[in-house]
């Protein structure tokens, strides 16, 4: 399966060359201009979720350091900036507030294709992902199977599933689930989303009783357990 990569730059021509480059090198590129639309794409559960955010410093309504401090508080999704400036302090800033690499514009588009296969490279060595065997995600379709039988799963339980499937073994909050999965229904309360994992699973035992993939951390949130 192609990773998705997003590019966050206000500045077409850049973003178009970088594009191509990614999709010439197996890759899925997404681009958006704004910071702010780059944090909406990154909470939005129907959005494929990117392995890697090439992330400009210098977007027209935030700064990219104000959105890799923003994305950090729900996604621990890499991150390289693009920055017009060689300042040290400016490397210095955005490597302390959670970037992964820092690259000074102008650049070569199969640099930067190189040093973004290099960070996924060292991010799969310190955290391998395990499979989940037992479910098969069809985005293109909106289905999941789970032991080769289908779901028939409402939009938010199917939503909310996608979203664990897709970061096997992570600790969602109720929170973050709900800034994920409902994000257009923002009076809907956290209790929605308990109500829902029940739904799940109970639709999961009527195929596989001996099986609960979806993990409860009490007082925490819930997580997906790779198998």
């Amino acid at each position: 399966m192609e990773k998705s990569i997003l590019i966050v730059e206000d500045e077409t021509a850049i973003a178009d060359t970088l594009a191509y480059a990614l999709t010439t090198d197996g890759f899925s590129p997404h681009h958006v201009t704004l910071g702010q639309a780059a944090l909406d794409f990154l909470r939005s559960a129907e959005s494929p979720r990117p392995a890697l955010i090439v992330l400009d410093v210098g977007l027209p309504d935030m700064s990219g350091f104000e959105v890799c401090r923003r994305l950090r508080q729900f996604s621990d999704t890499p991150v390289i900036f693009l920055t017009a400036r060689s300042d040290e302090i400016d490397r210095i800033v955005g490597l302390e507030i959670g970037a992964d690499d820092y690259v000074t514009k102008p650049f070569s588009p199969r640099e930067l294709v190189a040093r973004i296969r290099a960070v996924l490279r060292r991010l799969q060595a310190n955290n391998p992902v395990t499979a989940i065997t037992q479910f098969e995600l069809r985005t293109d379709e909106g289905r999941v199977s789970y032991y080769g039988q289908n779901l028939l799963l409402t939009r938010y339980e199917y939503l909310l599933l996608k979203t664990m499937i897709d970061r096997p073994g992570h600790l969602f909050s109720r929170a973050q689930l709900m800034d994920l999965v409902w994000t257009n229904a923002p009076e809907t309360l956290e209790r929605t989303v308990d109500a829902h994992v029940k739904a799940l699973r109970a639709k999961l035992r009527l195929i596989n009783s001996e099986d609960d993939p979806i993990q409860t951390h009490r007082g925490m949130g819930y997580s997906l357990v790779a198998k």
